[in-house]
């Protein structure tokens, strides 16, 4: 499929206080990530035709991602080639009375344009972000343009999808690292939804859920609950290393509505494709859309037409792209590769095109295509100068043309 993409500007004369908006209002409390600003002065404005596309691509890709899962939980010894901390597979046993409609499932798949049409790089199965770059960011954009509108709410269809599975007046955990803004700002959004439809919240670090007969409680100074609801944006790899103490097992047995429940880890490891075909499932849409996936043992070192990525690398670390990292860095990571290759992946690497934007500069794209319980949930985009996504990208708000491009 050809892709139908713009990239317009915000008025330059606009843009100030677009960004403060996006500050204060899209919790962007820290837009930057060292000098580089992440507020990104433009728009993608996507089509209909493709809008259309993308969100049938997730909603297949989801639906086969989840029945991955439950192919996995059947035969827990496939998971040994994940590339999963022991800790984690040792307690992977606990999922046996996992229940997709007992819980919330969110994924975010990313697409990028490519010389060949769409592919994906991979699903953010876990703790995928992106949440206020989804709700709010097309809102606030959408003032400064006409003939655009933006998708769907996240935050809507996150919030009615706790409703639908939880009692009025839930309690519900936003559990993450809490000393640190960048996680804050991601659950202090969600929480502000979720009250505003009527629904309690506690931000919580991971060790502040006790468990009694697998259900979830606070403890909370001052917010000792019992909990009925959970939404974790805290990696399940995270969790190994906390305190003895902290009892971090009892999220894989919880009976709690969880947002992700523990079996999404299974699924977020990038060395899934080297089991696919053990598991039993047929998954068309992703072989058409992920590149070829290979084990770096596999790969002639002298091969230049792949990359390499860690089996649990997150916001784009540790991907061996030519000329959009050093050498230096190129090299110790190939090198991690083929020392360790059973916790990285081989991927054929796919050349990104980049979008010309209507003053003329170049960007590569990566559109984040969030479902929450299979269905399609918003769109999170993000450009860069280099081909690699990373923690360097811009956040970019996404807007749909009510006309084809």
């Amino acid at each position: 499929m050809k892709h139908s993409i713009k990239l317009e500007l915000i008025p330059e004369d606009k843009y100030s206080d677009y960004r403060y908006t996006v500050i204060f209002k899209a919790y962007k409390w820290d837009p930057q990530v060292g000098d580089n600003n992440t507020v990104s002065k433009h728009v993608v404005i996507l089509d209909p035709k493709t809008v259309e596309q993308l969100k049938s691509w997730a909603e297949q890709l989801s639906s086969e991602t989840m029945l991955m899962e439950e192919g996995l939980l059947k035969n827990l010894l496939l998971a040994k080639e994940l590339g999963l901390p022991d800790k984690i597979r040792k307690t992977l046993g606990r999922t046996s009375n996992y229940n997709r409609n007992k819980n919330v499932r969110l994924m975010r798949f990313d697409f990028h344009p490519t010389k060949t049409g769409w592919a994906i790089s991979e699903v953010n199965s876990d703790v995928p972000g992106g949440f206020a770059e989804a709700s709010i960011l097309p809102e606030i954009t959408n003032t400064y343009f006409d003939g655009y509108t933006p998708a769907e709410n996240f935050s809507n269809i996150m919030v009615e999808a706790f409703k639908s599975k939880t009692k009025v007046a839930a309690n519900i955990a936003f559990v993450h690292a809490t000393a640190y803004s960048d996680d804050r700002q991601v659950m202090q959004f969600l929480s502000d939804r979720f009250m505003e439809n009527g629904m309690n919240t506690v931000f919580a670090a991971p060790d502040h859920i006790k468990w009694v007969d697998k259900k979830a409680f606070s403890i909370v100074e001052g917010n000792e609950c019992e909990i009925d609801g959970i939404i974790r944006f805290f990696p399940l790899e995270w969790l190994v290393s906390l305190p003895r103490t902290a009892k971090w097992q009892g999220y894989y047995d919880c009976e709690t509505v969880s947002c992700n429940h523990p079996a999404a880890i299974l699924t977020q490891s990038k060395r899934l494709p080297l089991i696919w075909d053990k598991l039993g499932v047929k998954i068309p849409v992703w072989k058409e859309l992920l590149p070829e996936t290979k084990s770096p043992k596999d790969i002639n070192p002298q091969n230049t037409d792949w990359i390499y990525k860690p089996a649990l690398g997150r916001v784009g670390e540790g991907i061996s792209i030519k000329g959009a990292i050093s050498k230096k860095e190129l090299v110790e990571i190939e090198k991690s590769a083929r020392r360790d290759s059973k916790n990285w992946i081989s991927q054929r690497m796919f050349e990104s095109v980049p979008v010309k934007s209507v003053n003329g500069e170049n960007y590569h794209l990566c559109l984040g295509v969030f479902t929450i319980d299979g269905k399609f949930a918003g769109f999170y985009g993000r450009i860069s100068l280099y081909p690699r996504i990373d923690s360097n990208a811009e956040d970019i708000s996404v807007l749909v043309s009510k006309e084809n491009l």
